[in-house]
Formats: C-alpha cells, structure tokens, sequence
C-alpha cells in the first residue's frame, strides 16, 4: 500500500519498551504507520503540527505533562483527532481514563497487568489495532474485538418500513447498548430524562470491571435520575438507571411478578462482556413488544441480533445517526439491516425516549 494512503499514528508513553511494543504492532498493519513517538505530552505537543497524525494513542501517567493535561491541550489545537487512552486497570487508572474521556478523548482501552510484552503485544493485535481502523475510517479485520467484521461503510442505508401490530404497546422499559464513544453519549442523554421517568433503564456499555462503576458514579451527579451498577438479584425499578458491570453479562428476569436483574459471566458474545445482544434477549423474554431500544455509537455489531428479535415482537427500536457517532458500527448494522423506527441525533435521542415513555402512558392513564 502507498505510503501516503497509510492513516498516520502518534504515541506517547512514557516507557521505552511500551512505546516499541506499540510501534511494532502497529506498523504490521499495512493500513497503519508510526510516524513519532514521545515519552510526554509536551513533547507530544511540540511534534503534533509537524507530524499531522490521524490518530493519537496516549498514555495517561506520564512526567512533566501526564495524559490528561495532554488531551486538554490538543482538544485546544484539534477538536476532532481521535485519541486513544492507554491506561492501566486499576481504579485510579480507570478514573483519570473517565476524566480524559470527559475532556475530549476518544476512546480507552487497558494495558495489561503485568510487565509481559508478549500480552500486551496480542492486545494491541486483538483490540487496539480495529480501534485504531474504525476511529480511522478504515476496513475492521473480521473477528475483531467487539465483533465489527468487515468495512464499516457497508451498504447504502436503507430504511425498510416494519410490519408490527397495529396496537403499538407503551414503553414500559428504556433498554441502551453502547460502546465506543458511550462515556460522553451518555453522559449527554441521560440529563435528558426527566426525574419522573416512569419505566426503567438498563444499559450495556463496553467497558471492563472498575469502570462500569465510576461511570455510574459521574453519571448520576449529571441526572435528576439515579444510576448505579447493577447487583446481582436487585429488583428493576421504574425511574432508575441500571449499568451492567464491566466483565459481566446483565439480564432481566420475572421472578414470581417481580423482574429482577442478575448479572453472570457467560461466554462472551461478539468478543465482548456486558454484551447488547445478551441484554436485549433478555428483555425481549419479559417485556416483549412493550420494550424501547436503542443503539447508540459504537464499533462493531453487538446489538443487532436482539434487535432483530426485538423488532420480530413489535418493539420500537431508535438508532442514533453517523454525523453525531464517534463510531457507526453498530448503530450503522442496525439501520442497514431496516430494523431502526427512527434515526436521529444524539440530541433528539431524549425527546423521542420520553415520547415513547412519559407521554404514552399518560395517554394510556387517561384512556
């Protein structure tokens, strides 16, 4: 492939031997180049303009300008070059990740553990580089993480009218997946809902343990609803946000008239855990045509087989739109496949979600 053609990448980490480990993964993809490297994010800084990268991956401790001050200074310069997180998975790690992500970075994702090359080798390969592609508008390799086979252009859209019953059923729960570019999507809807939301929400967001939890913390100081992680066996309640822990699938399930929620660690399904389609299987299975879905931005296409049995039952399905997503994967899948009832931008998203809830079942109250 031309060298002009290769999408230009820029790292930046502090350690030498992460910083070759990175360089080599990604310069084994013909799609790719390394253009520069640097140990901070003042350096990092000093080389942006001349380098031109398409993309940034950086890591988030760091001396003299750590991660977060860096991705406060280039949002400063380019609001719109994509910029990867590259952090470790520990608590304070997964914090100043959020924090970035509030700031304008892209994406996240955790280095390993331990010191082992050879592991954080085979996670650049398996997760870093389709990050890389999608946020760069290049082919995602078959098998890649989050399940995001082929190019992600796909098909023209086409939106194909649904047969479904003539009694459209009220919204009794509001059910979310999302991966990446979630943390800020979220953060932007859910402000949204009104504190007399009256069905619950689940959301499966891609994300791993530590995390899910912060996020419901920061989120629920942004919503006149609460939010939390789910636990294990606690009842579904209208007017509350559930967040399915990272690494565990979330389902609900009716227990004697009660729905409750559980989570397990079943097999991942399209590479991921919390997957979508394992949660909207679920709530297809209690609440049927009476569930609303939605698909916000994300790679990949986890989410398009519960829609498909969700949309055979008669629910509503919301997509939201390619000019407000970081990623249109899987959003995109579900509109391609003629399955969405409206797409819309992020910031209609909330008015359409009270529609469907607060406004129809006062029309049902008062019929």
């Amino acid at each position: 492939m031309p060298e002009a053609t290769k999408k230009r990448v820029l790292i930046v980490d502090d350690a030498v031997v992460v910083r070759r480990t990175l360089s080599d993964a990604v310069s084994k993809d013909p799609f790719l180049e390394v253009v520069g490297t640097a140990s901070n994010g003042r350096i990092a800084l000093a080389k942006f303009a001349a380098l031109h990268p398409d993309i940034i991956l950086l890591d988030i401790e760091m001396p003299e300008m750590d991660g977060l001050e860096t991705v406060r200074e280039l949002r400063k310069i380019d609001g719109h070059v994509p910029i990867i997180m590259f952090s470790t998975l520990t608590e304070r790690g997964a914090s100043a990740t959020l924090e970035a992500l509030a700031l304008g970075a892209t994406d996240h994702l955790t280095k390993p553990s331990n010191t082992d090359m050879v592991a954080t080798s085979e996670t650049v390969s398996r997760e870093l580089l389709p990050r890389i592609r999608a946020l760069c508008h290049l082919p995602v390799a078959l098998g890649a993480e989050a399940g995001a086979p082929g190019p992600l252009g796909g098909p023209p859209l086409v939106v194909r009218p649904k047969h479904k019953p003539r009694l459209v059923a009220p919204a009794q729960i509001v059910a979310i997946g999302v991966s990446t570019g979630g943390p800020d999507a979220l953060a932007r809807l859910l402000p949204s809902l009104p504190a007399n939301l009256p069905v619950p929400v689940v959301i499966a967001q891609h994300m791993p343990p530590i995390f899910t939890s912060l996020l419901a913390a920061r989120l629920s100081t942004k919503t006149s609803l609460p939010v939390r992680e789910c636990k294990s066996g606690e009842a579904l309640t209208a007017g509350c946000i559930f967040i399915a822990p990272g690494d565990f699938h979330m389902v609900t399930t009716s227990e004697n008239g009660v729905v409750r929620l559980k989570a397990h660690q079943g097999p991942k399904e399209n590479f991921c855990r919390p997957s979508v389609d394992v949660l909207f299987r679920s709530v297809a299975s209690v609440y049927g045509n009476r569930t609303l879905a939605v698909i916000l931005t994300g790679m990949g296409q986890d989410g398009l087989r519960g829609c498909e049995l969700l949309s055979s039952l008669g629910a509503r399905i919301l997509v939201q739109d390619e000019a407000s997503s970081v990623v249109w994967g899987m959003p995109g899948f579900v509109a391609r496949s003629g399955l969405a009832d409206k797409i819309l931008p992020l910031g209609q998203m909330g008015v359409e979600i009270v529609r469907a809830t607060i406004l129809q079942s006062a029309a049902r109250s008062q019929s």
